[in-house]
């Protein structure tokens, strides 16, 4: 069980740095944000993969793939909803 979530805590800390690299703008969301992004992502990016082929992969790279893709769709909205990086500089 501690295996379990201190791997999920890890697989989402490299799928949110990674979405939070290919977003561009600068994110001050600090640690447990980018490891909570990267869980979120993680399971929307298995449901949308879900959706789209057979059956769940677990951690194969189709799972990473669409893990890094959920944390993008995740961090977008997440700010498109509070209103970060869609504003202009003045």
């Amino acid at each position: 069980m501690l295996w379990t979530i201190l791997g999920w805590l890890v697989f989402g800390l490299v799928a949110g740095f990674i979405a939070r690299a290919v977003v561009p703008g600068k994110d001050n969301i600090g640690l447990p944000m980018t490891i909570l992004l990267g869980v979120l992502g993680s399971v929307v990016g298995g449901l949308l993969f879900g959706l789209l082929t057979v059956g769940v992969r677990g951690f194969e790279p189709a799972g990473w793939i669409g893990s890094v893709i959920g944390a993008v769709i995740v961090l977008v909205a997440y700010n498109k909803f509070t209103g970060r990086k869609g504003r202009a500089s003045r």
